[in-house]
């Protein structure tokens, strides 16, 4: 395959392998990748829908943790080992105490809060799988925004999973303490 870069310079793009380690995935420099099981997801252009929303709990989320120096919250272009997966939510938290030595790779170790907003074209059960892939490699809290029903489903456990709705408030609870903001205002 043939492409331009920014300069008008064609250049041969080859399609990735279809298949490698964990340990070969986290060495190499793949973008637009997550790793699950041996095999390489294509993570395709979010939609506007979904950029907004997760631009919104972004900055929310940001803006707390950043006032408050309880750690550091990224985008979804930051990788995450959780478990034999490298995964990209679409924000996440990390407390101070889990911030990676070198900033520079994958972090090694899930975030403490995912974040995933589910897109028109994702399978729910894909994302529910997901969910439970962070909870067991150890995040405490994943959010799982749902911009048709305008709803969040909150996972502790696969035993502990709460649907808030626009008449909700969703708070940080132990992960992210004191942080809260009113569910509707993610979906404005």
């Amino acid at each position: 395959m043939r492409q331009q870069d920014a300069h008008g310079v064609t250049q041969e793009i080859l399609p990735p392998p279809k298949k490698m380690t964990l340990e070969e995935f986290l060495e190499s420099d793949l973008e637009g990748y997550e790793y699950v099981k041996g095999e390489l997801i294509l993570m395709p252009a979010a939609s506007w829908e979904h950029g907004l929303i997760s631009a919104k709990v972004f900055l929310r989320l940001g803006t707390y943790v950043e006032d408050n120096q309880l750690g550091k919250v990224v985008t979804p272009d930051t990788g995450f080992q959780v478990g034999e997966r490298v995964l990209k939510p679409d924000v996440a938290f990390l407390s101070t105490a889990h911030l990676p030595e070198d900033p520079s790779r994958a972090c090694p170790v899930p975030p403490d809060l995912a974040v995933e907003v589910v897109s028109r074209t994702d399978i729910l059960h894909r994302v529910e799988e997901k969910a439970f892939a962070y909870l067991e490699a150890g995040t405490q809290i994943v959010w799982v925004l749902k911009p048709v029903s305008e709803t969040v489903m909150v996972y502790r456990s696969k035993t502990d999973i709460s649907v808030l709705t626009c008449e909700d408030t969703l708070t940080g609870e132990d992960v992210v303490e004191g942080f809260s903001c009113q569910v509707a205002q993610l979906f404005e």
